[in-house]
C-alpha cells in the first residue's frame, strides 16, 4: 500500500511556458492552458508517476495589466445587481484604482467569477476596468481589474472537451438514517482492516478527534475487502484472498465504536480486471500493447461502461452492509505526458467523449445508482486540480466533479508539490503554507458553481525521504496542515499514511 509515495522517488518536475528560467527543468505544455502562464508538472501522489500541472510560484503569479490609457475615462454606474465576469488570466492583479499604476491589493485565479460593482470607460466608450468585490485572506474587499482579462461567458474559457459538462445545480441531500458527519478520518488498508491493527486504530479514535475510517473495499491491486457478487461476476480473482470473512460482524464493531465508515473504491486502476479483460485496456495504436506508467500497471479505459457497472456493483454491496459513504479514488485517466501521448493511445472511446466529460458522467451515474442506498458519494482528485485552469489531461476538472459529488477530496500532501510551487522552494518543508494555498484555491473554485461539494482534503502524515530538503512529519506538521484548512474555513480532513501509523498527538 505504498502506492501514493513509492514512485515519487522517480518524480519528474517539468516547468512550462515563461518564467522560472534557469531552473534546469524540461518544458512542455500542461493540459488545456491558454493563458501563457507557468504550470509546473510533477509526478502525482497516487503512485503511478503521472504528470500533473502544478501552479506557478508566488513570484510569477499575476498577469501584467496592459498599459490601458487612463486619461479621459469615465465611470459608468448602471451596473445590474447580477452582473459578473470571469477571469481569463492565470492570476489577475486586483488594483486599488482603475489604472495600471494602481497598487496591487490582491490576485484572482483564472475561471473565478467576480461581481461587477462599477465600470470605467475610455474615450471610445469601451470598458477598460471593472470595479469588483472579492475576498483576500477571508476579508471582503473591493478593487479594480483590467477588463481585457475577463469574459462574460465562462464557457469561453474552456476548450471543446468542456462544452458538454453539466455545471447546472444538482440535488445534494442528507439521508435519513445516515446523517452527515464532520469527518476527521484516517486511511485503513485491507490488511489493517483484516488484522490486529484495526483494534489499535479504534483505540486511537477513542483518544483523539478521529471519527472516520476510509477503508479499502476495492484496493489498488483490485482485491476485495470482503467477497462480493460484483467481483464474482466481473473479476473473480478479486475475491480469492478477502481478509474479512464476516463483514456484518466487522461493520458492527465499527458502528459500536461510533466510527463513520467510508468505502474506498479504486476505479480505473485495476490490474486484476485488466488481466481478465485485455480488450478493455488502454493500448498503443501502433502495436496494440497495453499502456502503462512507470509502475508497470496496466490501466483500463475509464470509458469502459462494464467497469462502471463493476465498481458501482461493489459500491452497492458496501452500502448494503452499512458503509456510510463511497469514495472513488483513481477516478481519472492515467498520465499521458500532459495529453501529448493521446494521439498515440487507443482509449476505446466509442462514444467520442472528452476525458472530463467521461469522469463527470461516471460520477453522476454512480450517484444516480447509489442514492437509493442512502450513501454519500465522494471523489479523490489531485491537490492541484483546484489551482489549475484545466483538467490536467486526466479528466479531473474541479467544477465538473465538485458539482456532482457530495464530497471532494483534493490530495494536498506537501511532498507532492514540485519545487517553487506557490513560491515555496520546498513545499514539503512548508506544510502550513502549502496546504493553505491549495485550500484557498479550492475554496475559490467552489464559488464558481451553485451546488459545490464539501471540501475534505487528504493531508500528509508520513515523511517523504525522497524529497530533497524534506522535513520529518509528526504531530507538529499534521497540526499545521489542519490549521491551514481551518484558516480557510475547511473543517474536515483525512490523514494518509500507507502503513496506517498515525501521529495521534496531531489529532487530539
Amino acid at each position: 500500500m505504498l502506492k501514493r509515495i513509492s514512485i515519487m522517488v522517480l518524480a519528474v518536475i517539468i516547468i512550462v511556458s515563461i518564467g522560472l528560467s534557469g531552473c534546469g527543468k524540461k518544458t512542455m505544455p500542461a493540459g488545456n492552458t491558454n493563458d501563457g502562464k507557468v504550470d509546473v508538472v510533477d509526478s502525482n501522489k497516487d503512485g503511478d508517476n503521472d504528470n500533473k500541472a502544478e501552479s506557478q510560484g508566488e513570484e510569477n503569479e499575476g498577469t501584467e495589466d496592459e498599459k490601458e490609457p487612463v486619461e479621459n475615462v469615465e465611470e459608468k454606474n448602471d451596473v445590474e445587481e447580477e452582473d459578473k465576469v470571469y477571469i481569463s488570466a492565470s492570476r489577475l492583479n486586483v488594483r486599488i484604482e482603475g489604472s495600471p499604476n494602481g497598487k496591487i491589493i490582491g490576485k484572482i485565479m483564472k475561471g473565478s467569477s467576480v461581481k461587477i460593482l462599477d465600470k470605467q470607460l475610455n474615450e471610445a466608450g469601451e470598458i477598460t476596468w471593472y470595479k469588483i468585490g472579492f475576498e483576500e485572506e477571508g476579508t471582503p474587499k473591493e478593487g479594480w481589474i483590467s477588463a481585457k482579462y475577463t469574459v462574460k461567458d465562462r464557457m469561453e474559457l474552456l476548450g471543446e472537451g468542456y462544452k458538454e459538462l453539466d455545471l447546472t445545480p444538482q440535488e445534494k441531500q442528507e439521508y435519513e438514517g445516515n446523517p452527515r458527519v464532520e469527518v476527521k478520518g484516517v486511511y485503513v488498508t485491507i490488511h489493517s482492516a483484516g488484522g490486529k491493527k484495526i483494534d489499535k486504530l479504534i483505540e486511537m479514535a477513542k483518544e483523539t478527534n478521529i471519527n472516520t475510517f476510509v477503508i479499502d473495499v476495492k484496493d489498488d491491486s483490485g482485491n476485495m475487502l470482503f467477497a462480493t457478487e460484483a467481483a464474482e461476476k466481473y473479476s473473480p480473482e478479486a475475491n480469492k484472498k478477502v481478509p474479512i470473512k464476516d463483514i456484518e460482524a466487522f461493520m458492527k464493531k465499527l458502528k459500536d465504536n461510533n466510527i463513520y465508515t467510508i468505502a474506498r473504491i479504486v476505479s480505473f486502476k485495476d490490474p486484476k480486471y485488466a488481466k481478465r479483460n485485455p480488450d478493455r485496456d488502454i493500448v498503443y495504436k501502433s502495436n496494440g500493447k497495453p499502456y502503462t506508467n512507470r509502475d508497470g500497471i496496466i490501466w483500463v479505459s475509464p470509458h469502459d461502461r462494464q467497469l462502471w457497472e463493476y465498481n458501482i456493483g461493489v459500491s452497492k454491496e458496501a452500502a448494503e452492509v452499512g458503509f456510510n459513504e463511497i469514495q472513488f479514488d483513481y477516478v481519472r485517466f492515467p498520465a499521458s505526458n500532459g495529453g501529448k501521448l493521446d494521439k498515440h493511445l487507443d482509449y476505446r472511446n466509442k462514444l467520442g467523449e472528452s476525458k472530463p466529460l467521461t469522469i463527470q458522467r461516471y460520477l453522476k451515474y454512480a450517484k444516480e445508482k447509489l442514492s437509493p442506498h442512502k450513501v454519500y458519494i465522494s471523489a479523490d482528485v489531485y491537490g492541484l486540480v483546484g489551482s489549475v485552469s484545466d483538467d490536467m489531461g486526466l479528466g479531473q476538472y474541479w467544477e465538473a466533479i465538485s458539482n456532482v459529488v457530495d464530497y471532494i477530496s483534493p490530495m494536498m500532501y506537501p511532498s507532492h508539490y514540485g519545487e517553487r510551487v506557490y513560491g515555496l522552494p520546498v513545499p514539503d518543508a512548508a506544510p502550513y503554507k502549502t496546504v493553505y494555498r491549495s485550500t484557498k484555491d479550492s475554496v475559490t473554485r467552489n464559488k464558481n458553481i451553485e451546488t459545490p461539494a464539501i471540501i475534505r482534503p487528504w493531508i500528509q502524515d508520513f515523511t517523504a525521504t525522497w524529497v530533497d530538503g524534506h522535513i520529518r512529519y509528526g504531530a507538529k506538521e499534521v497540526k499545521a496542515q489542519i490549521k491551514a484548512l481551518e484558516d480557510n474555513g475547511v473543517k474536515e480532513y483525512l490523514l494518509w499514511n500507507p502503513g496506517n501509523s498515525y501521529s495521534e498527538d496531531g489529532v487530539k
